[in-house]
């Protein structure tokens, strides 16, 4: 017989060996991201540092210098920073800018979010593992009450993620015109002598992979693949200094001949690779932004059924395409695209090292001096690099900052108009006494049916409800407000999605449910999401008070309203489940032998669509919740009616001309030229009744 103990251990070996193969696979696979974009440096850097007048000595000082240069920046800047540094600081697997952003924001409870509750902390996501709030005693802890309590310096920090986004998207206008340009300049080789003239460096955009197959990528195959190249450029230059043209220069030329078409080949495939990585890259940032609420609605394609982070935004493709075209037209040649390029991809840089010197003192806890000597190491290496660029500014450099202030502008003003149109509906909104002032009846028709009353508040009666009631003294039997909103996270576990609860007492049959996205998650579009809320509606109604976690929603001092977490219902194996049928027959269905079954009332002789709650064997259900699981099948079987709102916003009068030009013009036509709310369902035109409203902001 073996070894209990051994018998453990083999098997902890075996997981072992299962995680290091997965990690050399995502090691291989981040090549395409990391060394795609990285490869097509070598081909134009020495000729943009030699572009210029300078006269080679017979020592090669000047050579041996620029590679010296280019080594301290590869190991400085994307090894020792990057790769061993920032890259700890992902938020739950997830990097970027933006996920540097939302990590301060959980911390310090800063957010650009207006509908953030408290219960959103509860997530077991919300905090990273390993990452604790500071003490009151540390100096992080002043520092986060500072952000907390200023909002400028809010503002401040969001206007600095904003930059370091915008920046990024100017990069992906820049990246796929250097690239090709810089490959195929070996077709030129071959046809022309005359026409060669390159450009700045591109640093790497690192891929949202894990870090352990990041360092081993970099480390062990990127890093030395790079300097093998530059020294080799360099060993090349030092025996050739008689050079007529900077076409001496290039690259291709200190290939042998026989190599320099397969070469060529995998130059132009890792400016492909490279460019394509940048563009999805961008697709994934906007998808970001669009998410925390900086950036218009855009249709977001999800690619792959198994791979959520796979996107395509057609919108922002084409405007990529347009943009990279006119720069190319434009330009015409690779040194004012690397100016360009260079400008773009050190001001992300020097804000990475910002906002990594907040998360070294807020979140990870580390002394300030640490925080300083992070600043100040990286900062100053890069700042040459920063100033360098600025030397070029009307050289091409001036293109990623007037492409980031027309992004930055766009992103400010929807971000600026979302949150004052939020808080115009808070102000607005109908206190819940008011609606107990209506009685059980509410003072109106209750109409057969559900309906689903979409809004953005997370707490009391939005003023579109009373709006409508007044107007149409009229409505279901079995109300909905929903609340599809995103919270500051990558993702949101299926079995905290739903958070549930009544207004109001029990019998007038209102329920709040708010659905919670994390900001990478895949927002279902179709009639699934449909089910799950009505049954994450009839699991609350079985459990409430038992076996779930109530919460008090406390984002409103005045509401009464208790929330309970209700996860979708695939991930519980003991919760409702909804059969939807056209027959009338009572046949029990197949695997569900084991359930008690709710079926709706038989109420006329026609065949029609029947709805039936399978419930797992508990103990005994009071009456009244029965009562209410019953009206609730009802309702979902006479159908559901969608009630939308439509707000048209305007700036309050006797506001400045600033305020007017942003909201009357900026926001208003944004709004009007984006796309519409998109739900997480498929919302049937003939069910949709949309509510119209003015707000003055």
């Amino acid at each position: 017989m073996m070894d209990p103990e051994s018998g453990l251990s083999q098997i902890q070996e075996v997981k072992k060996k299962e995680s290091w193969r997965q990690v050399l696979i995502l090691a291989y696979q981040s090549l395409g991201v990391v060394y795609g974009d990285l490869s097509t440096s070598p081909l134009y850097v020495y000729k943009s540092a030699f572009a210029e007048d300078i006269q080679h000595s017979e020592t090669n000082e000047e050579i041996f210098g620029v590679l010296s240069f280019v080594f301290w920046t590869l190991t400085i800047v994307p090894l020792l920073k990057y790769v061993f540094i920032v890259l700890r600081a992902d938020d739950n697997g997830e990097g970027g800018t933006f996920a540097l952003y939302t990590l301060l924001c959980r911390h310090a409870r800063v957010n650009s979010l207006p509908n953030c509750q408290l219960a959103d902390e509860d997530l077991s996501e919300y905090k990273k593992d390993g990452v604790v709030i500071p003490s009151e005693s540390t100096i992080g802890s002043r520092l986060k009450s500072i952000l907390e309590k200023y909002r400028v310096l809010q503002k401040l920090l969001l206007v600095l993620a904003l930059i370091g986004t915008c920046m990024v998207i100017g990069d992906g206008v820049l990246t796929p015109a250097i690239s090709v340009f810089s490959a195929v300049s070996g077709l030129e080789l071959s046809m022309s002598h005359e026409h060669h003239k390159c450009s700045e460096a591109m640093f790497a955009d690192l891929g949202h992979f894990s870090q352990s197959s990041i360092k081993i990528a970099f480390t062990f195959l990127v890093y030395p693949s790079l300097i093998l190249a530059y020294m080799g450029q360099a060993a090349y230059l030092s025996k050739h200094h008689v050079m007529a043209t900077s076409y001496q220069i290039g690259f291709y030329v200190s290939v042998p001949e026989k190599l320099r078409w397969p070469v060529l080949g995998i130059a132009i495939l890792a400016a492909v690779v490279g460019s394509q990585a940048i563009i999805t890259g961008t697709f994934s940032i906007i998808k970001q932004c669009q998410a925390l609420g900086c950036f218009p609605r855009v249709k977001i394609v999800h690619t792959s059924s198994k791979i959520h982070g796979q996107i395509y935004i057609p919108e922002i493709n084409w405007t990529l395409m347009i943009l990279c075209l006119a720069v190319t037209i434009g330009f015409r040649d690779t040194k004012r695209m690397g100016n360009a390029s260079g400008l773009a991809v050190i001001t992300v840089m020097l804000v990475t090292t910002c906002l990594m010197s907040l998360v070294i003192v807020i979140c990870w806890r580390k002394s300030v001096f640490v925080a300083l000597a992070f600043v100040f190491f990286f900062g100053a290496f890069e700042a040459l690099y920063f100033s360098a660029s600025l030397i070029k500014f009307l050289e091409g450099a001036w293109v990623p900052v007037a492409l980031s202030l027309i992004f930055m502008a766009i992103m400010y003003i929807w971000h600026y108009g979302t949150l004052k149109k939020y808080e115009f509906d808070v102000q607005n909104k109908v206190s819940i006494n008011w609606l107990l002032s209506l009685g059980p009846s509410l003072g109106i028709v209750r109409v057969r049916g559900m309906g689903l009353i979409h809004t953005e508040l997370v707490s009391g009666i939005p003023a579109i409800f009373s709006h409508f009631v007044t107007n149409l003294p009229a409505f279901h039997q079995v109300l909905v407000f929903l609340c599809v909103k995103s919270v500051p996270v990558p993702h949101v576990k299926p079995e905290e999605r739903f958070l549930v609860g009544h207004i109001g007492p029990k019998e007038y049959r209102l329920y709040r449910c708010i659905v919670r996205y994390g900001y990478r998650d895949f927002h279902k579009d179709d009639f699934e999401f449909e089910n799950d809320l009505v049954c994450s509606v009839a699991e609350f109604i079985r459990g409430e008070g038992n076996k779930m976690n109530g919460l008090k929603d406390e984002s409103d001092k005045d509401s009464d309203e208790k929330m309970t977490v209700v996860g979708s219902p695939s991930t519980h194996v003991d919760g409702i489940r909804m059969h939807e049928d056209m027959d009338e027959d009572n046949e029990d269905l197949p695997g569900t032998s084991e359930l008690k079954e709710i079926r709706s009332p038989l109420t006329t002789p026609t065949p029609k669509k029947r709805v039936r709650f399978l419930l797992p064997e508990t103990p005994k259900m009071e009456d009244k919740s029965r009562e209410e699981l019953q009206d609730l099948m009802e309702a979902r079987e006479a159908g559901i009616a969608y009630i939308l709102g439509h707000a048209h916003v305007r700036a309050k009068a006797g506001s400045s001309w600033v305020k007017k030009l942003v909201i009357n013009v900026g926001y208003d036509f944004l709004r009007r030229n984006c796309r519409a709310p998109s739900y997480p369902l498929s919302v049937p035109h003939a069910s949709t009744l949309e509510v119209g409203m003015i707000c003055h902001i």
